[in-house]
């Protein structure tokens, strides 16, 4: 993920969420460290985004979304295989998000992609009282597969 790219992702920020992230929130990540942002392209425009944290044993997603039109062609799904890569047994091995407890599709799409709830975080986010649901994947070793692909590019 780019300075130029910011358009675009807010874009889909807020077509996604109902608490969305602004610029200021985007740019204060990015300039962590450890933050990484990555953007999934087709037909030469943005319509994913993922930006996540490393840390010493795991991978933290703070933010993720697909352009709501671009849904349910798989995208997410190479996003998070793609994030998923990077795990080995030795050094990174899980994957930790949290998703609102009234965010049923997002909890539906990580479960299919291999993510379980392991705990409930009270009063968790900031602009509401909402609860959320802690979810992990763990490292798995790679299975060979021949898919077809919806996205041109995964930049990360």
């Amino acid at each position: 993920m780019i300075r130029r790219d910011m358009t675009e992702v807010l874009q889909i920020e807020r077509a996604s969420f109902e608490f969305p992230w602004g610029e200021d929130d985007f740019i204060q990540c990015l300039r962590q460290r450890n933050c990484i942002g990555m953007v999934a392209e087709h037909d030469e425009r943005i319509v994913g985004f993922m930006i996540y944290q490393l840390h010493r044993t795991r991978l933290h997603v703070m933010n993720f979304a697909v352009d709501p039109k671009c849904r349910r062609m798989n995208i997410g799904s190479q996003m998070i295989a793609k994030l998923a890569s990077k795990l080995s047994p030795h050094r990174r091995s899980q994957i930790l998000l949290e998703v609102r407890e009234t965010n049923l599709d997002a909890q539906l799409f990580f479960r299919k992609e291999g993510f379980k709830a392991i705990s409930v975080l009270r009063d968790f986010y900031e602009d509401t009282t909402e609860d959320a649901y802690l979810m992990q994947y763990r490292f798995q070793q790679p299975v060979e597969t021949e898919t077809g692909s919806q996205i041109a590019r995964l930049a990360g």
